[in-house]
This record gives C-alpha cells, sequence and structure tokens, in this order.
C-alpha cells in the first residue's frame, strides 16, 4: 500500500492551533487528518485553524474528516475553520450546503486576523442555514 501524499504540520499558540495541510486528501489520507486535529483537542486546543491553501485535493473523505473534528471541538467548546479549501472541497461544501459550518461566518461578518493564514483572495460563497445534527445525519437538503 502507497503512503499517503499528506504533510501536516502544527503551529501551537496558547488555546489555538494552525494545521497546515499539504497534498492530497482522500480515503487514505483523512485518518491522518482525523488524528491531528484529535490531537489538538486532547492538547487542550480549543481554536483550531485549518489551512488548505496547499492541499492539491480533496475528497468527502475529507469532509468527513472535518465535519466530525469540527462536532468534537464544538462539544469541547471550541471552534474548528477551514482557510482557503480547494476547488474539489470547495464544490462539497457548496453542494452538501454545510460550508457554513467549517468556513466560519457568512460574508459581511468578518472574524479576527488569523495572523499566520494568509487573507482570502476570493469572497466566499453565500451560506444557507442548516441544522448541525441533520448535515452530520445526512439529511440535509
Amino acid at each position: 500500500m502507497p503512503f499517503p501524499q499528506l504533510t501536516i504540520h502544527r503551529r501551537d499558540r496558547p488555546n489555538r492551533a494552525l494545521i497546515t495541510l499539504a497534498g492530497e486528501i482522500d480515503l487514505e489520507s483523512a485518518l491522518l487528518v482525523r488524528t491531528a486535529l484529535a490531537l489538538c483537542l486532547r492538547d487542550g486546543i480549543r481554536t483550531v485553524d485549518v489551512d488548505l491553501t496547499p492541499v492539491t485535493f480533496c475528497d468527502c473523505s475529507g469532509l468527513n474528516a472535518f465535519l466530525y473534528a469540527a462536532q468534537k471541538t464544538a462539544e469541547a467548546g471550541g471552534t474548528l475553520r477551514l482557510h482557503h479549501p480547494p476547488p474539489t472541497l470547495g464544490l462539497i461544501l457548496d453542494f452538501t450546503g454545510c460550508g457554513f459550518l467549517l468556513r466560519g461566518p457568512p460574508p459581511g461578518h468578518l472574524a479576527p486576523p488569523l495572523g499566520d493564514v494568509p487573507a482570502p483572495t476570493t469572497e466566499a460563497p453565500p451560506h444557507r442555514p442548516v441544522p448541525l445534527g441533520s448535515v452530520l445525519s445526512g439529511d440535509a437538503r
């Protein structure tokens, strides 16, 4: 079995982490993503920013890992946000309607600067509200 083509870098600050993923996120590498994000919670991190700028591909396995991590982080009283998703993940987020769970607040509600995450070059598409429970159970419409 070939090794996953994914690199994970983590930079910690008090109660906050920046995870930079580079390469491909698919069925083979999604477990690495899930594990890296779970380690943040285990280490007491409650704000997780995931920079996807160097990610070249992400399928629904990656989306599942991010949704699971976002749910666990929210249950622990924290937040997980994706920044600069690759086009494949952007399409999946738009199609499933769950982008607002992972991208942060809708346009017009600016979050505080993230420091190490570069500013987006394009505006995120509008988000529609879908309850978290229905997204995670697969009932989102």
